[in-house]
């Protein structure tokens, strides 16, 4: 499937993996709508790249619903997430506060899913782009904590892992409407949470991959992204983005 003249909805696009995909799916052609809380950053990216920029909160299908009015997506891209640290039982002994596990689950979970159905809807209702009968694809955020959840990350690991379980059997029920689905599982990347961190600690994290033996870059994740739309046969599959690291547990 190409990209050129295809319209594309990137969930948290007005930064790290989001703005890059975006701003790579631009260069490549693609017409960009940004779901976003972040309106002041959002709007400047959407400026800059010829693109729209919506007030979305994913986890809020209705909200989703008012930002998808008048578009007509070929490309989902969701990226919106949070990364909550908490763990089962805290030192002093307390339950994992139950909202904010919700929290995780409804953002990272529910909101990926309300984004990829509605978006799924939306490209079932267009005519195929060829003779293959594809309307599109969407591609989906999980995490290495899907698979290696670290300690402290059980909101988190629990959500990512329920976005890994997602992309098969919705790339099967999508399958006679020509929508693919895909999963990208980042592991450790230069997003704002990182950059935050000082140089000395982003270089140890960096250190535990493999090869490369540093941190992710967010172009390297939004390249995937347009190999993924680009390759038809690439379908109900997760695909590590790691440098072949596993986590440890903490």
């Amino acid at each position: 499937m190409q990209i050129d003249g295809m319209q594309a909805v990137v969930t948290g696009g007005a930064s790290g993996l989001g703005e890059a995909t975006a701003r790579m799916l631009a260069r490549a052609g693609a017409q960009i709508a940004i779901f976003d809380m972040n309106r002041v950053r959002g709007e400047a990216v959407a400026a800059e790249i010829g693109g729209s920029f919506h007030a979305v909160d994913v986890a809020d299908a209705a909200s989703v619903a008012a930002g998808l009015n008048g578009l007509s997506p070929r490309i989902c891209i969701s990226c919106a997430g949070i990364a909550p640290g908490a763990k089962t039982v805290d030192r002093e002994g307390n339950a994992h506060d139950a909202a904010l596990f919700a929290k995780a689950i409804n953002i990272n979970l529910i909101g990926t899913f309300n984004v990829a159905s509605q978006c799924a809807a939306l490209m079932a209702a267009q005519a195929p782009l060829g003779d293959d009968g594809a309307r599109g694809v969407i591609i989906n955020t999980a995490s290495v904590a899907a698979f290696e959840g670290q300690i402290g990350q059980t909101a988190y690991a629990a959500s990512k892992g329920g976005v890994a379980a997602l992309t098969l059997p919705m790339a099967r029920d999508l399958a006679r409407s020509g929508v693919r689905v895909m999963a990208i599982a980042p592991g450790l990347f230069l997003t704002p949470m990182l950059e935050g961190l000082p140089q000395e600690v982003q270089d140890s994290l960096g250190a535990q991959a493999p090869f490369p033996a540093r941190l992710g870059k967010p172009d390297e994740y939004a390249n995937l992204v347009c190999h993924i739309v680009k390759s038809q046969m690439l379908n109900g599959e997760v695909i590590r983005l790691d440098a072949a690291i596993r986590m440890t547990p903490k």
